[in-house]
């Protein structure tokens, strides 16, 4: 298993989320805040939307602005922001390490939220801090424990854990 973006933001939320999605076991399909995802991105960037993938990255929006490339993240809500800084930041990471110097950004339409997010070095060991511990939990046969934290009572994965 290796490493994506999108695990990268689900670790940072919940390492058994992360665990259960890195094995393609998949949430409820039409979980309502997923459903409501996916037409986020769609009711608000659709005529922009130039949505590229690469080895263990969905981006989903490029950009050029000043000559420079911004890759936008979109997200539904600000309620998971330090997760989708992290995520934004290891694009950013792997970009560098082929040669392709960008900035990047979260987008929330429905909060009217724009926050750019640039390759600090902070951010940079936090990214490196955060996969190497995504790394071994992959490598682990089973999850971490189900834990109660703030973010169950709107998780797809839930039935994972409490049912």
């Amino acid at each position: 298993m290796s490493v994506t973006g999108t695990l990268v933001q689900s670790y940072a939320v919940c390492p058994r989320q992360a665990w259960l999605m890195a094995r393609q076991m998949e949430p409820e399909r039409e979980f309502k805040l997923l459903v409501e995802g996916r037409l986020n991105q769609l009711e608000h960037y659709e005529r922009s939307m130039k949505e590229i993938e690469l080895p263990g990255m969905k981006i989903d929006r490029v950009r050029r602005e000043g000559g420079r490339l911004v890759f936008s993240e979109i997200k539904k809500s600000t309620r998971y922001l330090p997760a989708a800084r992290l995520q934004v930041g290891y694009y950013l990471l792997r970009l560098r390490e082929e040669g392709v110097e960008a900035r990047g950004e979260i987008l929330v339409p429905k909060e009217r939220f724009r926050e750019e997010v640039e390759l600090t070095p902070e951010l940079e060991e936090k990214v490196s801090e955060t996969v190497e511990k995504l790394e071994r939990l992959l490598e682990s046969y089973q999850p971490p424990p189900a834990r109660r934290i703030r973010y169950c009572g709107k998780c797809a994965y839930a039935e994972f854990c409490w049912s």
